[in-house]
């Protein structure tokens, strides 16, 4: 299963819409997917803090962080937590931090990029709502898949025949 995306493609082209090549793959589960749970927030990843504490079973956490890149929406300590708490991936349009740390967990991450800051914590930012980034919007309830190939989004779960 190295290069899911290519098959859902092939499989699937008239589900799936692919997002824009734009996210680096740092986590130690290079491919997985999920149902889509949302957050919006600039810079402030108070809500990341609180549904990573969630179980997270069979979902992909995509997180809307305005494409800063000035500041870290995750890092090491709530990657591990996302991990212990069964998140298959987190996406995070803005960046990360901890990278070395992440890389060696069993949790896929994808970001924009790196950056040693991190936010700060003022509880703002909305939960499952549609957010839009790369082309794409992801919808809570939807479904979305990764790898190094990319992002893809479809309205229902797939499967490979």
């Amino acid at each position: 299963m190295e290069d899911l995306l290519p098959e859902l493609c092939d499989q699937f082209p008239e589900l799936v819409q692919v997002v824009e090549p734009m996210f680096g793959n740092f986590g130690g589960k290079e491919t997985f997917g999920g149902e889509i749970v949302t957050i919006k927030a600039f810079e402030d990843n108070s809500l990341v803090r609180e549904q990573v504490a969630q179980a997270g079973e069979g979902k992909v956490l995509v997180v809307d962080g305005g494409g800063s890149m000035r500041r870290a929406m995750l890092g090491d300590m709530l990657a591990e937590k996302a991990e212990k708490n069964g998140w298959e991936g987190i996406i995070i349009y803005g960046c990360i931090r901890d990278v070395n740390a992440i890389g060696g967990l069993a949790l896929g991450v994808q970001a924009l990029g790196t950056h040693p800051m991190k936010t700060e914590k003022r509880g703002l930012g909305d939960l499952n709502v549609s957010v839009t980034f790369g082309g794409v919007t992801f919808n809570p309830g939807e479904f979305v898949y990764a790898d190094n190939n990319g992002v893809l989004v479809s309205p229902k779960a797939l499967e490979l025949s």
